[in-house]
């Protein structure tokens, strides 16, 4: 069986530009416009697309970043942004995007990654790779075990869950990868880091706990700009490919915040702690310590710690918060 099921803001996804009036005829429409595009940059694009609505996307497209993401920033969060003084966590964001850090291009890559992540906390706690073709072909199909996940690298939400190869097809397969090779991640939030990568496809080992189920997706946001141990607040994503997804955020401690992030229903009571969360919480640790700012992604199933990727613009920059002020404060955070 395969499963793909794209996320809300991924675990959480997708600035102030002078508006121009020969750039845009009316800000209301415009705004209207550019939100009409995935507000998850982490949802892929639909595969056929009207042409009335591929002319749109066109004329979007000549629209400087700055102000492109502006109107989006209005759009998803209901006000303009402050470049120029940027104050929440969402401004800072959208700073990155427009002036990112040259380290951001590999880091963000899910291949090159896996180099720096050994480097800092050990191989073991990878994802066995199965296979990363320059080309994905029938052979490359015919060998994968009947059970694997296919991603690609140069996005969020390329991910495609296959529990019983005999239930799919490499055609089937075949098409997906195609989608995402064709998909220029930079053009659906100007996350300027995405344009350098080199779209892969890659196949990794399907981690399941024992129970036989997906692990939850542990989202780590590492505040590491000030002398001491970083803030941290883990956001947990339960039953990602399920029917019955929510978005939990805790701090260190596993207190259950009133705080919802993105668009994921929050869950009436607190999950179990982790009882390996000590050694979560210290590969974090360690893999953010090089940054001010950095999303961790983890899985901990059966007291072990699997990485699952760094994001250094977590939502683009228009990822809604509740309650509103938590956008403020963690702004903040981020020096």
């Amino acid at each position: 069986m395969t499963t793909m099921k794209s996320t809300q803001f991924d675990g959480e996804a997708p600035a102030s530009a002078p508006r121009r009036q020969e750039a845009v005829a009316s800000e209301d429409s415009a705004s209207a416009e550019v939100g009409r595009m995935p507000i998850d940059p982490y949802r892929l694009p639909p595969h056929s697309v009207p042409l009335v609505r591929r002319m749109k996307e066109a004329a979007k497209s000549v629209l400087p970043d700055a102000l492109f993401l502006s109107l989006l920033h209005h759009k998803c969060i209901g006000r303009y942004p402050n470049l120029l003084r940027p104050a929440t966590f969402n401004e800072k964001i959208l700073q990155r995007s427009l002036r990112p850090d040259p380290r951001f291009i590999n880091l963000t890559d899910k291949l090159l990654v896996r180099e720096y992540v050994a480097g800092k906390i050990g191989e073991e706690h990878l994802i066995p790779l199965i296979a990363a073709p320059d080309v994905f072909t029938r052979e490359v199909f015919d060998a994968l075990p009947d059970a694997f996940v296919m991603k690609a690298n140069h996005g969020s939400s390329f991910v495609e869950v296959v529990r019983d190869k005999s239930q799919t097809s490499f055609e089937k397969l075949q098409l997906r990868a195609a989608q995402w090779l064709a998909t220029d991640f930079y053009d659906i939030a100007r996350e300027r880091h995405y344009r350098a990568i080199k779209p892969r496809v890659f196949f990794e080992r399907l981690l399941l706990d024992q129970r036989g189920q997906i692990p939850a997706d542990l989202k780590l946001h590492c505040f590491n700009g000030r002398p001491g141990r970083p803030i941290i607040y883990i956001l947990v994503i339960s039953d990602r490919f399920g029917s019955s997804t929510h978005g939990d955020v805790y701090d260190v401690d596993w207190n259950h915040l009133d705080i919802a992030i993105g668009f994921y229903k929050r869950s009436a009571a607190p999950g179990p702690r982790p009882t390996n969360l000590d050694s979560v919480l210290n590969a974090a640790v360690t893999l953010c310590e090089d940054f001010d700012y950095v999303r961790v992604d983890l899985y901990a199933p059966d007291n072990l710690v699997y990485f699952g990727e760094l994001t250094f613009t977590p939502g683009a920059g228009v990822l809604p918060f509740t309650p509103d002020r938590v956008d403020y404060d963690w702004g903040k955070l981020l020096v």
